[in-house]
């Protein structure tokens, strides 16, 4: 592919918000794009206004991702696509409130949006790009992945999964030509906020970053060959040390004996 020729990107929750924005994005950039989300009208009217703008073939896909028969029909579409370049799993549900107000048929919804589906597209997606030698996968995660206690529980459990599951891709896929990136926003302007049961307005402004804001720090992250994106984190550095702290435990995990805290006597 020329540089003006890079394939496809299949972007999901692409209707409004960072889905939106990541289409106007890569259109711009020449990709094509294959936009997924239940609102077919803003698919619609965005995909014209891409078309216009860029010259760009823009597909538009009406699914929900919580329906067994559209999840399977855009996995399909993933398997066949020789022209797929990229799958942003952008598609989510999010939620504020604690564990004991929250409704768990609601979490359960999350958990099938945030983890199943996107476990499946992936899944869809990778086998191609391998049998290619080349692909990219972006994962939206949320800086809750690494601080659950800021907001759901489950909420922060579904971004957590996200975060280990590109980890483990890039260590299996990294050498396949695959690239992978997980994304940690913090608080985003969009309308995530009303679905998930706090308007935006109702947060510091300090802490909310604008959505095109957001997504061309995380596309700047990728340019630069990041794993991980925290586009607020001021210092890399911190991420760094964080990385290393972690892999200084790796080593020690996994023992035949328990640490020498726990060789005391109980007390019965």
């Amino acid at each position: 592919m020329t540089t003006l020729e890079k394939g496809t990107a299949l972007i999901t929750g692409a209707s409004s918000g960072i889905g939106a924005i990541y289409a106007d994005r890569l259109a711009h950039d020449g990709y094509d794009l294959i936009l997924v989300a239940r609102r077919r009208q803003h698919l619609d009217t965005l995909a014209r206004r891409l078309t216009d703008e860029t010259g760009r073939s823009v597909q538009v896909v009406q699914a929900d991702l919580n329906d067994p028969a559209d999840l399977a029909s855009v996995e399909q579409l993933l398997r066949t696509d020789r022209t797929l370049s990229m799958l942003v799993n952008n598609a989510g549900l999010g939620a504020t409130a604690p564990l004991l107000e929250a409704d768990v048929n609601r979490m359960a919804e999350m958990i099938s949006l945030n983890v199943s589906a996107l476990t499946r597209l992936t899944y869809a997606a990778v086998p191609g790009f391998v049998e290619r030698g080349s692909g990219t996968v972006i994962n939206i995660a949320s800086v809750v992945a690494i601080a659950p206690e800021l907001l759901n529980g489950v909420y922060g459990g579904t971004k957590a999964y996200v975060l280990a599951f590109t980890r483990s891709l890039h260590h299996e896929l990294a050498a396949k030509g695959v690239r992978v990136q997980a994304v940690l926003p913090g608080a985003t302007a969009t309308e995530f906020w009303d679905v998930a049961g706090t308007p935006v307005e109702h947060l510091p402004s300090a802490i909310v970053m604008r959505a095109d804001a957001m997504v061309d720090a995380a596309l700047a992250g990728l340019d630069q060959g990041e794993l991980f994106t925290i586009p607020a984190l001021p210092d890399a550095r911190d991420l760094v040390a964080y990385e290393a702290a972690r892999e200084k435990l790796l080593p020690q995990l996994s023992r035949s004996a328990p640490a020498e805290r726990y060789l005391v006597a109980r007390v019965s």
